[in-house]
């Protein structure tokens, strides 16, 4: 009989001892993951919320990739064109070496962490000389720019600081093994053992605060003393907490995750702003290093001309026909030319030096803009003003004394982006991006007042708590194993109370939430206010600029002519040579503002769109300018 008994317990302990090796082998293999597998759970979630966030906050959605591409225009640039590296790292994040670090004892190893790049189409011959668009520009700042990858990252990490607070309110699955060997001495002998634990949990928050709480573990001890006696173990444990009063209901309980996906809206919106300033900021940069090109040019070409007329002005002083302190003004006129072309070099090739490094390019790699862009602009704003007279002096001349009448610039001569004020301040109030963000702030504020003077409330919290079953350790090897039945369990229930006489903490946090109120709606007529301003400046910017260009032009030609006429002068000693300085001054003059004012009025016209909010950019740097005809 003693016998049997002993058998059966023997078959039990083994079958527990199998099913407990079970468990723990399920428990491994359901959570062993690759960091590959991590890595692309996460990239996976984050691209769904902000797809998510992109369709609500602009009704369109486009993917956001952080991962560095499998080539880049800067690493062919390094390598083809054999440019000077402190480090291979400055090839990018892929030319990281696979390699052991003996202090740290730790491997590094490119294919575990980085996934593989996409393929990217580079159009150029890098081993030469690399001439970029406008366009082109775009497009490899958009891939190669520090500061717009940070934002692009920037938005992918706000995504998974969404996915972390949702992850409060999931159904929360944990497991956990845990094997010793143990050795005590229980006050008569050494015992020792082995004990063996896999604890399977189970949580979920649930949106009105409810808490829920459940675990199920199974112990196996087994003596390596003695008689090697062994027990097994089965407890289950479960909780629940109802807030009642404070910290109680939806509104209260989902405010930080409500608020953080709101907070991934507001970065939706903020990168959109943001590519429509950068888009500005690399086209300024760009005609900047065209306008710095065509005066280096413009200065050249007086040097030029100082070097004719200081070889003229010689051969006339030999000859008598000129004084000689007028040769030495052209020869002073020669060295200061000299001087201002090269300067005019210099300064071109700093502002293209900047230009590349705003690409995110080396400066000394061999690579220019497309100098015909800026004779494209200039043959299209010479079109644009051809007819229009400034100053007319053909026909009839008034008296000298007779009153004179200004006329203000004629809008018939207005550009397409020249747009009605207040359609143009409908307009940005509706389309801005970081207007509506700070409309939303305020909806922000006053949610974060309510969930403040929810903290003023008094706590009640109604619970309760069932355990079934035995646990077992190593004192308890040699003994019964645990029974597992409910009729035996453990249970409780609780009411706690907290009344609200000490809310200090509580109470200035209400007050400063009242204050944080103000402040948002604060800045939110400041922006309103701002946005107004800046949209009512460019329009003027705009006038200013088309006017500019239509006077340089003319400037220009009466510039050319002036020129052309007291050279001839001077031959035959009518002028003096000091007017003829002063118009070749003028001319180069005039030669630069028509550059500059062409400039400023492009960059004008892409300046009001982005501040209009309806400059159309996507996110590898393509980008497509709003129709505002309609809007005249």
């Amino acid at each position: 009989m003693m016998e049997s008994r002993q058998n059966g317990v023997t078959r039990r302990n083994r079958c527990v001892a199998a099913m407990a090796g079970l468990w723990s082998v399920v428990l491994v293999l359901t959570s062993c993951r690759s960091t590959q597998e991590w890595r692309e759970q996460a990239d996976e979630r984050a691209g769904d919320l902000i797809r998510q966030a992109q369709e609500t906050a602009l009704q369109k959605s486009e993917p956001i990739e952080v991962e560095s591409p499998a080539d880049s225009l800067r690493r062919r640039l390094l390598q083809d064109q054999n440019l000077e590296m402190a480090d291979e790292v400055s090839q990018g994040i892929r030319a990281l070496k696979d390699e052991y670090d003996p202090e740290t004892k730790t491997n590094w190893r490119n294919s575990e962490h980085l996934k593989e790049g996409a393929e990217v189409y580079l159009p150029w011959s890098t081993g030469q000389k690399v001439r970029i668009s406008l366009t082109d520009a775009l497009l490899i700042a958009a891939r190669n720019n520090s500061t717009y990858q940070n934002q692009k990252e920037q938005l992918f990490r706000t995504a998974l600081a969404l996915d972390l607070e949702a992850d409060e309110f999931r159904s929360t699955f944990s497991g956990k093994l845990n094997n010793a060997l143990q050795s005590s001495h229980n006050g008569n002998r050494r015992v020792t053992g082995t004990v063996q634990e896999g604890i399977a949990g189970f949580s979920q928050t649930f949106k009105n605060g409810t808490e829920l709480a459940a675990s199920l573990s199974v112990d196996l001890v087994k003596l390596l003393t003695k008689d090697h006696g062994s027990a097994w173990g089965v407890l289950g444990d479960a909780s629940i907490s109802i807030p009642l009063l404070r910290g109680s209901g939806k509104f209260v309980v989902m405010e930080p995750l409500r608020q953080a996906e709101r907070n991934l809206i507001y970065q939706v919106r903020s990168f959109e702003q943001y590519k429509r300033e950068f888009l500005v900021s690399v086209t300024r940069s760009y005609l900047g290093v065209l306008k710095s090109w065509q005066s280096y040019l413009n200065q050249e070409e007086n040097y030029k001309r100082a070097i004719l007329s200081s070889r003229r002005s010689r051969r006339m002083a030999d000859s008598g026909s000129l004084a000689e302190y007028e040769f030495d003004q052209n020869l002073q006129n020669e060295l200061s030319s000299r001087a201002n072309w090269i300067s005019a070099r210099q300064s071109y090739d700093n502002n293209l030096d900047s230009f590349k490094i705003l690409l995110g390019l080396p400066p000394d790699a061999d690579i220019e803009p497309m100098y015909e862009e800026l004779s494209t602009l200039q043959k299209a704003s010479e079109q644009t003003v051809e007819g229009v007279v400034m100053a007319d002096y053909s026909g009839d001349i008034p008296n000298a004394e007779a009153p004179v009448e200004l006329v203000p610039p004629d809008d018939n001569q207005k550009g397409i982006n020249e747009i009605d004020l207040d359609k143009a301040i409908s307009l940005a109030l509706k389309n801005r991006p970081d207007l509506q963000n700070a409309l939303d702030a305020v909806e922000d504020a006053k949610r974060a007042v309510l969930v403040a003077e929810d903290g003023l409330r008094a706590e009640l919290t109604l619970g309760g708590r069932a355990s079934v079953g035995e646990s077992r350790s190593l004192a308890g090897a040699d003994g019964d194993n645990g029974d597992f039945r409910v009729s035996r369990g453990s249970y409780s229930g609780f009411l706690n109370v907290n009344m609200p006489w000490h809310r200090t903490a509580e109470r200035n946090a209400y007050r400063n939430s009242l204050i944080a109120l103000e402040r948002a709606v604060r800045e939110y007529q400041t922006k309103e206010d701002s946005i107004k301003q800046e949209i009512r400046g460019s329009l003027r910017n705009l006038v200013e600029n088309r006017s500019a260009v239509i006077i340089q032009w003319q400037a220009l030609h009466l510039a050319e002519r002036r020129v052309k006429n007291t050279d001839m002068l001077l031959q035959a000693g009518r002028v003096e040579v000091k007017d003829v300085l002063d118009a070749q001054s003028a001319l180069l003059s005039a030669q630069n503002s028509l550059n500059s004012a062409i400039v400023a009025y492009r960059i004008q016209e892409l300046e009001l769109q982005q501040q209009l909010g309806m400059l159309q950019v996507n996110v590898d740097g393509t980008w497509e300018e709003a129709d505002l005809s309609a809007y005249k």
